[in-house]
């Protein structure tokens, strides 16, 4: 009798759904362009072209229209992540480089990638056009259409053959289940915006206010900068020193967040797959282990080839059920390193505020223009490629330290050798802890007869100076020899853990493996030194604030020369000039900053003046 596993199989095997997804991927565009028809429409451009422009005559019509802002957006950040989310299924697609949406030959498949990436683009465009558009009566009312539609389509898809063939029952609800998800939240994201909206227009709430230029947690720290700093009173909890301690003067942008909830997705459906890989073969190896235990029958356990045979089943054996014991630590890795780069980015991203450019190797202190900006546009899809990626090979190394580990420990016992295994291990650890006590030896001889005694009694390590010169010149000779075999040994270690981290850490775009020197060839590295400089000269606290303050004062001075009677309004209070008021304001910030007395350009002998009026100041 067939299991009900493998009835499911069977079942699914002929289920035939009327939803083609790919089909209706192409169907999508149709909707999808009507709606940046009408949300462009609605677009006003801020300059109108010449007469002699034949674009004269759509007036300030049909304006570009930006689906999310990759730079500077930090409000609306989980609803765009979630938007991200919605796209995982497509993305997949096209990683396993299954969507080809033409036939075209071998040598023209990357145009044929990059078309398939911009037929997923634009049918999941209105998404995130609806949600940063400004006319959000319109785009809220477009977005939960166009969300409810990819919703039936997908829960149709699910509903009509929800068993697979690999997973078996709910497969497909498996696969799905992360989309309908983020599609559902979508539509209550655009319910939420219809309502708010809707109050807005009827005149029951007030409008909100257009996008300020400096955000509120950007204020915050440059507040934080600008006050004088106390000595820390509360301690810190172990969570806060050792993994992240939350602050409230930093926000991650909308391109970090989408990234993050992207990758998760991705790197869950990734596993999905594999684990479907996994099944396919192993039920491709059961029918292989099957035809080696009747050919062992057929010679009644004395054939040649047996023990052989005894030997490959123990390994498909082995091999399967590290296979499926290391899945979740490789994955457990992974996510960590996704919080983990969170954690670097806004480490890096501080230090680059305050000028820092020391964790950077030298050359990349002064990167092109050019190669940061195409570096922001690639860095959220080569993370999720590098963490997929990493996940198989991290998977991969896991399995052979497993492997290593079953031969090494575990079989042995089980097989009653535990005592040659106890050996064997005893010898090689012996062996390891000679040299390794030989090396100690040599330092500890290099310490106590060949370097002159400290200078003074508060140093921490003897002078580099030679004492014994000949019997110093007696050890080096007679150990070189030894070192040639030692040499040896310290390269092929040199190999293993260069190979070993470099693999482990292949998923870290923000960690280069690459030694000193060539760190340009790391291709991931160099887009996440871009993005970083791209959100530095872009978002930058500060520099922000300076340009909120000139944008502010410019509004200010356009208000009082339209403003008819502003110079009787202002005669009312006491008048201060604008020199005087910017005097006043230069001495407060250099009593609280003596340094900047001495990087003034000032004439000569005011310098010494102020120092001392500053000193003055302070003592008081």
């Amino acid at each position: 009798l067939l299991t009900a596993q493998t009835r499911t199989r069977q079942l699914n095997g002929t289920c035939t759904s009327s939803v083609d997804m790919e089909l209706f991927l192409h169907y999508s565009l149709i909707p999808s362009l009507f709606i940046i028809l009408i949300l462009s429409f609605l677009q006003r451009r801020e300059y109108r072209r010449q007469r002699d422009d034949t674009s004269y005559l759509l007036g300030n019509r049909f304006g570009i229209i930006m689906p999310l802002d990759f730079v500077g957006t930090f409000s609306n950040r989980w609803s765009y992540g979630i938007a991200f989310g919605a796209t995982a299924n497509k993305v997949m697609f096209l990683f396993s480089e299954g969507y080809q949406p033409l036939q075209i030959p071998h040598w023209a498949q990357a145009f044929e990638l990059l078309i398939g990436g911009l037929e997923v683009g634009l049918s999941h465009f209105p998404f995130f056009a609806c949600l940063s558009s400004e006319f959000q009566l319109v785009s809220s009312t477009l977005g939960f259409c166009y969300s409810l539609i990819w919703f039936a389509v997908t829960v149709l898809q699910v509903s009509q053959c929800p068993h697979g063939q690999f997973v078996g029952k709910y497969e497909t609800l498996v696969f799905y289940w992360p989309s309908l998800l983020c599609l559902a939240f979508l539509l209550g994201r655009f319910l939420y915006m219809f309502v708010k909206a809707l109050r807005v227009h009827l005149g029951w709430e007030l409008q909100v206010e257009e996008k300020p230029v400096l955000e509120a947690h950007q204020a915050e720290h440059v507040k934080q900068l600008l006050r004088t700093p106390r000595p820390q009173e509360e301690k810190k909890s172990w969570f806060q020193t050792r993994i992240y301690e939350w602050d409230p003067c930093f926000q991650f942008p909308s391109r970090m967040i989408g990234t993050i909830v992207l990758a998760f997705i991705c790197l869950y459906l990734f596993i999905v797959i594999e684990f479907c890989m996994f099944v396919y073969v192993r039920d491709e190896l059961d029918m292989f282990e099957n035809k080696l235990e009747s050919y062992i029958n057929s010679m009644n356990h004395s054939g040649i080839l047996t023990p052989g045979i005894l030997q490959v089943k123990q390994l498909i054996s082995v091999t399967e059920g590290v296979w499926v014991a290391t899945i979740l630590p490789a994955s457990l890795t992974c996510v960590s390193y996704l919080f983990h780069i969170l954690v670097c980015y806004r480490k890096h991203i501080k230090r680059l505020w305050a000028g820092d450019k020391h964790f950077l190797p030298l050359k990349f202190h002064n990167p092109a223009s050019s190669e940061s900006v195409v570096a922001i546009a690639r860095y959220s899809g080569w993370q999720i490629a590098y963490i997929l990626w990493g996940y198989l090979i991290i998977h991969v190394v896991q399995s052979l330290c497993g492997m290593a580990i079953m031969y090494g420990l575990v079989l042995p016992i089980v097989h009653k050798q535990g005592l040659e295994m106890l050996r064997g291990l005893g010898i090689g650890i012996l062996t390891i802890s000679i040299v390794v006590g030989l090396m100690i030896l040599q330092m500890w001889i290099a310490t106590s007869f060949f370097l002159q005694p400290k200078l003074g009694a508060a140093d921490k390590q003897k002078p580099l100076a030679l004492n014994n010169r000949k019997a110093f010149h007696n050890f080096s000779y007679f150990l070189f020899f030894y070192n040639v075999l030692l040499g040896l040994g310290a390269c092929l270690s040199r190999l293993l853990i260069s190979c070993f981290l470099g693999m482990w850490l292949i998923a870290r775009i923000d960690r280069t493996i690459m030694q000193s020197g060539y760190e340009g060839a790391d291709m991931g590295f160099s887009a996440w030194i871009g993005m970083l400089y791209v959100d530095h000269y872009h978002t930058n606290p500060v520099l922000v604030s300076f340009c909120h303050i000139l944008i502010t004062d410019h509004r200010e001075r356009k208000l009082q020369q339209t403003t008819k009677y502003w110079c009787l309004n202002q005669s009312a209070g006491p008048r201060v000039s604008a020199r005087s008021r910017t005097r006043w304001l230069l001495l407060q910030t250099l009593i609280k900053n003596p340094r900047l007395v001495m990087l003034r350009k000032s004439k000569l002998g005011h310098s010494s003046q102020e120092s001392q009026i500053l000193m003055t100041c302070s003592e008081s």
